[in-house]
């Protein structure tokens, strides 16, 4: 008892001073700021023959908060997300600002995915075709995905003993049958009948890809590569045959390989690329560059499509970002009942004339999928609905956009995994076996026990639940045969669970045109019949604090994982998706794997 009490005072003492630390280093930092800018939201000065320094370094976001840059600095930078209309705002009115010289693209990391890279790509290759303003990217080791967007660069810099990854793509599952094995659980993984395609069960029941999960795995990669292939090809003038030759034989092994085969344009310090950056932008070599930090530049102007002539009309943009879920949004969470409104809103809105409804979701819940897509087809049949897809938008992401007036993907966008499962855990041998505990008790009616995880399902459950999925894969394909304009015979040769890169998905019908967010607001106003107009973005966000507190609760449990595990970080997050198998009771529409590309 002693011993548990000193335990328990330690416990108490640490966490009173990290909670006096952490409300010192706010005020503290709430005081800088203060004297750094005002807190009136006066925009910050930008000196002539400024250089934009944009550092990719930080999780990206669709929608960055309102508020994002203002604790841009110290304990509260790395709870900050970059979003990617903020930059893509930021980077057009670059382009027309006298005050601006360039670009200095710094690209140490990037925890971004393929299609927002691709986004990303396309925008600064805009700016300098644009602008005629040089862009240049330097990096002390370049990832895949970072070399990628360094490729809209006009020379690209790579420290003399860093690294340049060019391998090729690959996937990596972790399966859990032996872990359920030993612990004596039974996952029961029901997907529709014919969704031979909708893997997500198989890492609880399986320890090995099926083929038919290989077999889409190796498609989406080989699309995924292409789109690669082809940016880094028109770059840097390479034949694709050699850029594929390069990344089998692993020819880039160090530096100096990397000039030699042409991949960049030069071995360089990060004190010699500045010299070279005054040198193009025609600063005097004594003189000090002038860097403006994304965030510093982004607090400097109003965006464009903020200023528009809002009794004109407005268009909407709708942000639907993460995991589908019932109830209220969360952090990385789409949640039905705030989404539903915002759309809602914005349908009963005579003010808004169109809307544009970005997707950037893996799915999740059946049911919530269901309420969000009633609001997306009532929007439709009043004004314009055009849906972005960003990343990912698969199964319930897809189940959302479908009924849209017309869907944008980039081409390395995900999507498609027309297809349901459902996943009851049987933990009787576990709870038994492991920690001797049995269960007893009485039910009024035959199947009132039916989702409990302390037996087994019957086999006539079994066929209960089957109808279930079975049913929601047939609403599914009728929702998408609505929207799309198919058979549902046609929805069904191309939906079994299957993922599709956007490239592919026009192809087969499932998305109408490929391009970006962008895109899809321009298709949007041009069908609203929209010039001057004023952008809205929904739901409403929080405010400063609210975010402030949300962030550093997100921060502070991520950064106790980390301190515990280190690299182990990612042995964390699959024990998660484990422990979310005894949760996913309801019928699931999502993804079945989540893919980063390496």
């Amino acid at each position: 008892m002693r011993q548990f009490l000193k335990f328990m005072l330690a416990s108490m003492v640490g966490t009173f001073l990290i909670g006096a630390v952490l409300i010192m280093l706010f005020i503290g930092s709430l005081a800088a700021l203060g004297s750094s800018f005002a807190m009136e939201g006066q925009p910050t000065k930008v000196k002539d023959g400024t250089i934009l320094h944009l550092r990719l370094d930080q999780e990206f976001t669709d929608r960055g908060s309102k508020d994002q840059f203002m604790l841009n600095f110290g304990p509260f930078r790395d709870a900050n997300k970059i979003g990617l209309n903020t930059l893509l705002a930021t980077l057009d009115h670059a382009k027309t600002d006298d005050h601006i010289e360039g670009i200095f693209l710094d690209l140490t990391d990037m925890q971004a995915g393929f299609a927002t890279m691709k986004e990303i790509h396309g925008k600064i290759a805009q700016f300098k075709k644009d602008s005629g303003k040089p862009v240049v990217a330097y990096s002390d080791t370049y990832s895949q995905g970072t070399y990628y967007v360094a490729t809209a660069a006009d020379a690209i810099y790579l420290q003399p003993k860093g690294d340049l990854a060019y391998h090729g793509l690959h996937s990596e599952y972790m399966f859990f049958k032996g872990l359920f094995e030993k612990l004596d659980i039974d996952v029961q993984f029901i997907r529709g009948s014919n969704n031979k395609f909708k893997s997500f069960g198989e890492v609880f029941t399986e320890d090995h890809m099926s083929d038919a999960n290989r077999e889409q795995n190796r498609v989406l990669m080989s699309g995924l590569w292409e789109e690669h292939l082809t940016a880094v090809s028109e770059s840097r003038k390479l034949d694709k045959a050699r850029l594929n030759l390069i990344a089998d034989s692993l020819m880039v092994r160090n530096a100096e390989a990397a000039l030699e085969l042409g991949m960049v344009d030069g071995l360089k310090y990060r004190d010699e690329v500045l010299d070279i950056l005054r040198e193009k932008m025609g600063i005097e070599a004594d003189k000090e560059l002038e860097l403006a930090e994304l965030g510093t530049y982004a607090r400097s102007f109003t965006p464009d499509y903020e200023k528009g002539g809002e009794n004109k009309g407005k268009l909407a943009v709708i942000y639907a970002e993460g995991g589908i879920a019932s109830g209220e949004s969360e952090d990385g969470t789409i949640g039905s009942t705030d989404l539903s409104a915002a759309i809602r809103g914005a349908r009963e809105d005579s003010t808004i004339k169109a809307i544009v409804l970005r997707v950037n979701s893996p799915g999740g819940s059946g049911l919530a999928s269901d309420v969000i897509w009633r609001e997306v087809d009532l929007a439709k049949k009043v004004k314009p609905v055009v849906v972005s897809m960003g990343d990912v938008a698969a199964s319930g992401g897809y189940y959302i956009s479908a009924p849209a007036t017309k869907i944008f993907a980039e081409p390395s966008t995900i999507t498609g995994s027309i297809g349901v499962f459902g996943i009851i855990p049987n933990m009787q041998g576990f709870f038994k076996n492991k920690l001797g505990i049995t269960f007893d008790g009485e039910k009024t009616h035959q199947y009132a026990d039916m989702m409990t995880v302390s037996r087994p399902l019957t086999e006539h459950e079994k066929t209960i639940i089957q109808g279930y999925v079975d049913e929601f894969y047939t609403g599914f394909k009728e929702r998408v045969a609505e929207g799309r304009k198919m058979t549902t015979a046609q929805v069904d040769s191309i939906g079994q669970g299957r993922v599709w890169t956007g490239v592919d998905a026009k192809r087969i019908g499932l998305v109408d045109e490929l391009g970006g967010l962008e895109d899809a607001i321009a298709a949007a106003a041009k069908m609203a019949d929209l010039t001057d107009y004023k952008r809205v973005e929904l739901p409403e966000q929080k405010d400063l604090l609210e975010q402030i507190v949300a962030d550093l609760n997100g921060q502070a449990r991520m950064w106790v994982a980390t301190e515990l595990l280190g690299e182990d970080m990612q042995l964390l997050d699959q024990y998660r998706k484990v422990r979310e198998a005894k949760e996913l009771t309801g019928i699931q529409a999502r993804m079945p794997f989540d893919l980063v590309i390496h």
